[in-house]
């Protein structure tokens, strides 16, 4: 499935480039940032890892520091009869973030979230809180067009991260319906990323990969391995005093089974595809975003978690 998905995401940048003319950029947008980011976080199902279809950057500005929340919604049923009843699960996390220049062609991202879940249960309501895992994320600027050089603009970035375990990670909830109700892995995760940005004039196409690799924490629960992918429309309108973008796209996520003392969970393993819409906008050096994504198509634990929605918004400061 993986390889399908990486196919279609590399079909659509292709045709999206083949379909335009060959008329020169004059494009006025590099106040902001060079180049337009996707914005996506978090595991399917709400984990609390990072780095999920959630993103790493801002749309506007290519380095920041800033704060976003944003809430996920789910349904979710022990599927033990055809009429077992459904309960809501809503995921809420405060973040600190920000994408910092470190060296010529090298960027590091970080991602410092702040977990308050809340579920309904058989017994009654069930809430959790706490800091979250941090996320650390090195990009590198692999091939870039200049501007004023080609009918097309690209940028390729590749690179490679780690999630630490600063979060707690609750023994008695990896039992429940959705094993990711939690506020941290508690254990060490490794992250690779690629990212590539095509525009012409006002119009550009943003493309995201990345896989996280999971390790077994100390309570001998490693969450599974997850691919995650998104691709994203945008257009830019300016004036003298302000910027926004609004965007379109698709994102996506696709993990594999949980394991307890080195054994296949049963009904932890899926995936889902979104819709996704939103905008960014800026003056001066604040910017303001919001975004929703909405499921096509899911199946999560075996069918027994549902996802409703997820929606963001930020506010960032342009370093």
């Amino acid at each position: 499935m993986k390889k399908h998905i990486l196919l279609l995401v590399l079909s659509i940048q292709f045709s999206f480039a083949i379909t335009k003319d060959t008329i020169t950029i004059s494009y006025n947008y590099s106040k902001f940032s060079s180049f337009i980011k996707v914005d996506d976080d978090c595991d399917a199902c709400g984990c609390s890892a990072s780095g999920g279809s959630m993103g790493f950057s801002s749309m506007l500005n290519s380095n920041f520091v800033g704060i976003r929340y944003f809430n996920q919604s789910y349904k979710s049923t022990n599927g033990l009869y055809s009429n077992s009843p459904w309960y809501d699960e809503n995921f809420n996390t405060i973040q600190v973030w920000a994408r910092i220049p470190m060296v010529k062609k090298v960027q590091i991202s970080a991602l410092i979230p702040y977990h308050f879940h809340n579920r309904e249960t058989a017994l009654g309501s069930d809430e959790i809180s706490g800091l979250g895992d941090v996320t650390l994320l090195g990009m590198y600027d692999l091939y870039q067009t200049h501007e004023d050089s080609t009918v097309f603009i690209h940028k390729l970035q590749i690179g490679g991260g780690l999630k630490i375990p600063v979060g707690k990670f609750d023994e008695t909830n990896n039992g429940s319906v959705n094993p990711s109700y939690q506020v941290g892995t508690g254990a060490w995760d490794y992250l690779i990323a690629t990212e590539y940005v095509i525009k012409r004039k006002k119009f550009g196409l943003n493309s995201m990969l990345n896989y996280v690799i999971k390790t077994e924490n100390q309570k001998n629960y490693r969450f599974g391995n997850q691919f995650n992918y998104a691709s994203t429309l945008f257009w830019v309108y300016e004036t003298s005093k302000v910027s926004v973008v609004p965007q379109l796209g698709i994102a996506g996520e696709v993990f594999e089974n949980n394991y307890q003392h080195n054994q296949k969970v049963r009904n932890t393993s899926g995936d889902i595809f979104m819709g996704k819409f939103g905008f960014e906008m800026g003056k001066k050096k604040f910017s303001f975003g919001a975004n929703i994504m909405l499921p096509i198509n899911q199946n999560l634990t075996g069918g027994n978690v549902f996802a409703n929605h997820r929606w963001s918004v930020n506010i960032n400061y342009s370093l």
